[in-house]
């Protein structure tokens, strides 16, 4: 019997550890975010953030604005609130990789994580993100609370090229 019940325990902490890794972990008590590049971005300290975008999420399964645009390089804190009654997340990424974390939601719905570009937000809350969108493109944001995102809780972020700081070539006539 104890030894079935240490082997019950040892598989919890096992698929605790596995869940913790495939979602990492923010860096707590004034420690800095853990920073690892994605192809939509980086983690950025708040300091570095040059402008506050404000997004509100609702149970109507929308976000307002639900389109972001920023410029290469730019460090944005995009604070999230949850003006619903629900619980809802701010997730950026790509469409594969929300596509395929969004299918994982429905499979485990009181799946947790704690990745630097995500914010989970409870009714009323309100959380930040600050990020620095070093790659450009077209990426998006949504919520993957179960049903969520399917119901189309889903935004853009258009991400323009920096420019090369040359001045465009005039075309002369002779």
């Amino acid at each position: 019997m104890m030894r079935a019940m240490k082997g019950l325990l040892g598989a919890a902490l096992v698929a605790t550890a596995v869940a913790a890794g495939a979602h990492g972990a923010r860096e707590h008590n004034g420690q800095p975010v853990r920073k690892e590049q994605t192809a939509w971005g980086i983690a950025a300290e708040a300091p570095a953030a040059v402008r506050t975008v404000k997004v509100t999420m609702t149970d109507d399964m929308r976000f307002t604005p639900n389109r972001l645009q920023v410029r290469q390089g730019e460090t944005v804190r995009i604070v999230v609130s949850n003006a619903g009654a629900m619980l809802h997340e701010f997730v950026m990424g790509d469409r594969k990789t929300l596509d395929e974390h969004a299918a994982l939601m429905l499979k485990f719905p009181g799946m947790e994580h704690d990745e630097p570009y995500m914010a989970h937000v409870k009714p009323g809350g309100t959380e930040q993100i600050v990020w620095t969108f070093n790659r450009p493109g077209g990426f998006e944001f949504a919520c993957l609370v179960a049903g969520h995102y399917q119901a189309g809780m889903v935004g853009s972020i258009s991400v323009a090229p920096r420019s090369s700081g040359r001045p465009a070539a005039r075309s002369v006539k002779f």
